[in-house]
């Protein structure tokens, strides 16, 4: 495969990424975001063991070493960061949960410094508190008085806890996959089995599954399944190919396309508003989190960080 075939594909990812949002959003109507994400990654178990199975059969079972990494990674990142995903969007806009969501890798470089006491350049700086004043112009509206009555809305909040969760994940796994000798397929595979279980566990004591089965069209099931293949199972699969033929810093700058995909197809499906404010966010929070997070020294491939978490 040839690096401008790489690139469409990282194009097409980012595209399949940003549709999560909208098929969320609507998804969000029927189902509550434990209920939501144990659908979505039910699917996804299939398609995302048959792919292990035919790249890395060695890897099927984890040892006893590896099943305390995994589930931590699994509860943090993929349960967490998407039972605050589909939370987020039941309060708030695609729009606003996918530039929060951009964020990502700012947040990550944020609390690499803080707890694994990476070094931070003048230029990681400059980018880490630009995107940040671009999360905080989507949060806020810049409006001050907001502000100072901390009326924030509470989607906007539940999706940066999100990303929080993500972010973990992301240092979790980044140390986990080199301490335990965890590939990132395998890592992938079994926290999609870990969020599978404590989602249906979860959802059976904290919310009403079966009461929103009656209400699930054929259109919100479709929605499901695209979040499934094509956001979770297809992403990930073009992702890490595109990481093994191009390297990971190459590949990450796609996801900053996600956002620009998403203000379109939330105004185009949804009749979201694009403000101008918006777009200005947009682009700080971009132009922020490439800055943030451009690579300083090249990293180890088992060190990088492979999958998106939408």
């Amino acid at each position: 495969m040839s690096n401008r075939t790489v690139y469409i594909s990282m194009v097409i990812s980012a595209f399949f990424w940003a549709g999560a949002f909208i098929a969320g959003k609507m998804a969000t109507i029927v189902f509550e975001p434990f209920t939501l994400t144990f659908w979505r990654f039910l699917f996804a178990l299939p398609l995302i063991f048959l792919l292990l199975k035919i790249k890395e059969p060695n890897g099927m079972i984890p040892n006893k070493e590896q099943v305390l990494p995994l589930i931590i990674l699994g509860v943090v990142g993929t349960l967490g960061y998407h039972f605050f995903f589909f939370l987020a969007l039941t309060h708030t806009t695609a729009i606003n949960s996918s530039l929060i969501g951009a964020a990502n890798p700012m947040v990550t470089t944020v609390l690499a410094v803080l707890f694994f006491k990476e070094k931070i350049s003048i230029i990681r700086l400059i980018g880490v508190v630009v995107s940040l004043f671009g999360v905080f112009s989507v949060i806020t509206g810049l409006d001050f008085q907001l502000v100072a009555d901390l009326g924030f809305n509470i989607g906007d909040i539940y999706m940066a806890l999100g990303v929080v969760c993500f972010s973990s994940y992301a240092l979790l796994s980044r140390r986990f996959m080199n301490d335990y000798q965890i590939s990132p397929l395998t890592t992938t595979a079994y926290t999609f089995l870990v969020c599978t279980v404590s989602s249906l566990v979860l959802g059976l004591i904290l919310e009403s599954p079966l009461e929103s089965l009656p209400m699930a069209t054929t259109e919100v099931w479709l929605e499901v399944l695209y979040m499934a293949i094509f956001a979770s199972v297809v992403g990930y699969y073009l992702q890490l190919n595109a990481i093994h033929k191009i390297g990971a810093p190459q590949t990450m700058m796609f996801i900053n396309l996600v956002p620009v995909y998403t203000i379109v197809l939330a105004s185009a499906i949804l009749g979201e508003t694009i403000s101008i404010l918006k777009l200005l966010s947009a682009i700080l929070i971009i132009c922020g989190v490439y800055l943030a997070s451009r690579p300083e020294k090249k990293l180890s491939y088992q060190s990088q960080k492979v999958f998106p978490g939408l």
